[in-house]
């Protein structure tokens, strides 16, 4: 028998889960309750939920908080009537969400929370950003995060903190993206939208006052397999700006090591830029960031210098593409010119993948000097990193021998 193995993806699922959701802490008097509603929306005249889950077949639902106050050991929890991506108003639905472009969506979202002073751009694939990039216009910085890993951007999550114009539309249209969020869409934007029949644009109202969501928690559940779950407050990152950085020093066996060179007022805007980028990056990871824009991101590794030389080589064959692309708007991988590839490989060479004069960010600190290195060879200026190895010591002086400032935040940003 033949199987539509397309079919799949196409399936609605029609789910079990209950309109209603509590999650309560505590017996008696003490008892605090968390109450959830479930989510839909009405496309085509009927009422529907998530599409499905993380994979056709996983029936998924949608909660957003709608009343409850916790308050554990100081930490106070968002309050309901705050909620973003679990109330999104489908403006085009094409394919209706499913819970990847709703989690894609939101990671967008946390990041964007921090960068909110300038037009900023996040694209999000498989819950990781692959570009991210501030400006003064918001095309300008789509543009910027779009070209900045285009091939990874093919299907992704836009997200944006400005109200579409038509000139951003009109660059998102030509490439496929699965979702655009926003607070607004200017007029005529949605005619343009409407030409790509399977995107989901989606409006969130309140989310031209994403800078009050700057460090508010919420409970973040973890799900075990076993059916078990771990409950722990949201991350949120301390480092917001150059005064809350601390200089690379440490003492090792009674000496005292401390970096050289501090920052410039750029390489400030880029490590600040970077670490906030980091909070919506899974760990192990390390990025390098440049003028504002993502150069290369490394994400998930299980090693630190793993990580580095992957977002390194992604620096190299990015920069590639998009010089291919600029060139001859054909990707490097589908160009058949031998010349044309070689003098191509030979300029990202000598460019150094667009390394030389980026800050290299890190969520956890350097053990050993190796890691650093990778970045510092390729011409890094600045380094951040949380500090706290007790060989420290190395990344300092690997930044002196190279010239490059580093600083510590002080706190390790884990995402898992």
């Amino acid at each position: 028998m033949s199987q539509d193995l397309k079919a799949a993806y196409k399936t609605v699922m029609d789910d079990h889960f209950p309109e209603r959701m509590e999650v309560a802490f505590g017996d008696g008097p003490a008892r605090q309750t968390l109450v959830y509603e479930k989510a839909s929306w009405l496309i085509d005249g009927v009422k529907k939920g998530l599409r499905y889950g993380e994979n056709p077949g996983q029936e998924a639902a949608l909660y957003r908080l709608v009343n409850g106050n916790l308050a554990l050991g100081g930490v106070t929890c968002l309050q309901p009537g705050r909620a973003l991506a679990s109330d999104v108003e489908l403006l085009q639905s094409g394919k209706h969400p499913g819970k990847t472009n709703i989690t894609d969506a939101d990671n967008a979202l946390n990041i964007l929370r921090y960068l909110t002073e300038r037009p900023c751009a996040v694209i999000v694939k498989h819950n990781n950003p692959c570009g991210v990039a501030r400006a003064d216009t918001l095309a300008d910085a789509y543009a910027r995060a779009n070209m900045a890993d285009r091939l990874a951007a093919f299907g992704g999550a836009i997200a944006l903190n400005r109200e579409v114009d038509r000139e951003t539309a009109e660059l998102i249209v030509e490439n496929y993206a699965e979702v655009v969020v926003a607070p607004e869409f200017a007029e005529g934007v949605m005619d343009l939208f409407g030409k790509k029949k399977n995107l989901r644009v989606m409006r969130i109202g309140r989310m031209d006052r994403l800078a009050e969501y700057d460090g508010a928690r919420f409970v973040d559940f973890k799900s075990l397999m076993d059916g078990g779950l771990v409950a722990q407050w949201s991350f949120v990152p301390q480092a917001r700006k150059k005064e809350d950085l601390l200089p690379a020093r440490t003492q090792y066996k009674g000496r005292e090591y401390a970096v050289n060179r501090q920052p410039t007022e750029r390489e400030y805007d880029d490590m600040l830029f970077g670490w906030l980028v980091e909070a919506g990056v899974t760990s192990n990871s390390v990025l390098y960031v440049k003028d504002g824009v993502t150069v290369g991101i490394g994400t998930g590794e299980q090693d630190r210098v793993g990580v580095a030389e992957i977002a390194r080589d992604k620096a190299y064959r990015k920069l590639a593409d998009r010089l291919c692309w600029e060139r001859f708007r054909t990707p490097y991988n589908a160009l058949t010119d031998v010349d044309a590839k070689a003098e191509l490989d030979r300029t990202v060479a000598e460019l150094r993948g667009g390394l030389p004069g980026a800050c290299m960010v890190s969520d956890a600190f350097f053990p050993f000097r190796d890691g650093i290195e990778v970045g510092l060879r390729e011409g890094v200026t600045a380094v951040i990193q949380p500090g706290g190895s007790e060989r420290d010591f190395e990344s300092i002086e690997a930044c002196n021998e190279h010239g490059a400032a580093m600083m510590f935040t002080g706190q390790r940003s884990f995402r898992h």
